[in-house]
């Protein structure tokens, strides 16, 4: 069995930007744009995963496929676990947890993901992208991953760490992360289950919990860089990139 399903962990209860799934580019709503990039890769059927009522309505009207979950999820990825466990279980061997607040990610950037995971050994990949200024390496709302060698176009290298902001950094070789993730069953279904960890909390990065349990994280380099919606700021900026 080897399939692939895509899962869109989406809430209108974000604290920076409540509502942010349905506000709308272009007169489209997010969260419809990510599901159409998912569709345009082609790599398994997509699913949108929330507790919100609405965010089910906006996206079966527009042609996508969404289930409701619970409320009170600690992490995208265990709401993604919860829609796979009640939608695909033993059908699918490949689970991408793609974050609803990326309107303008590359449809080839998820579906490399998938062909980089399909070809190597590990339990979890993830993508990141070249720095493109020097602001972004103390910005907080930017998250970085260390990787030990430069990443090249088809290279997957294991990822050291995750972080916001460090004080120290000796030359180490620092990339933008980008928020879309691609695990085996196994891992995801291990991952759910472990405790929150130290620096998963700390840090309010979920792939800590992975990194400090030991699971195998690797990272694949993006020619772009989708901008992750945060603020209405962010909105302004991606709506004249799609326009």
């Amino acid at each position: 069995m080897k399939n692939t399903a895509i899962i869109i962990p989406t809430r209108l209860a974000a604290r920076r930007f409540p509502n942010k799934p349905i506000a709308k580019i272009n007169n489209i709503p997010m969260i419809v744009h990510v599901l159409n990039r998912a569709k345009e890769s082609k790599v398994g059927e997509v699913i949108v995963a929330t507790p919100d009522d609405k965010i089910l309505q906006i996206v079966k009207e527009n042609g996508g496929r969404a289930i409701l979950t619970e409320e009170n999820h600690h992490s995208g990825s265990d709401r993604v676990y919860e829609a796979y466990t009640k939608e695909l279980k033993n059908n699918v061997d490949l689970i991408i947890n793609l974050q609803g607040d990326m309107p303008n990610i590359k449809p080839n950037s998820i579906s490399k993901l998938e062909r980089l995971m399909r070809s190597e050994n590990c339990d979890i990949g993830t993508l990141a992208s070249k720095m493109t200024n020097d602001k972004e390496i103390n910005d907080p709302n930017v998250v970085k991953v260390q990787i030990d060698q430069k990443l090249e176009n088809d290279s997957f290298f294991i990822a050291k760490d995750f972080f916001r902001v460090k004080k120290e950094l000796n030359h180490e070789k620092i990339y933008h992360h980008i928020g879309i993730y691609a695990f085996t069953n196994i891992a995801l279904t291990k991952y759910v289950k472990l405790a929150r960890s130290k620096l998963e909390k700390e840090r309010n990065l979920e792939q800590m919990r992975a990194l400090e349990n030991n699971l195998i994280i690797k990272v694949g380099l993006s020619d772009s860089q989708p901008l992750g919606v945060d603020t209405e700021e962010d909105l302004v900026k991606v709506s004249k990139m799609l326009s």
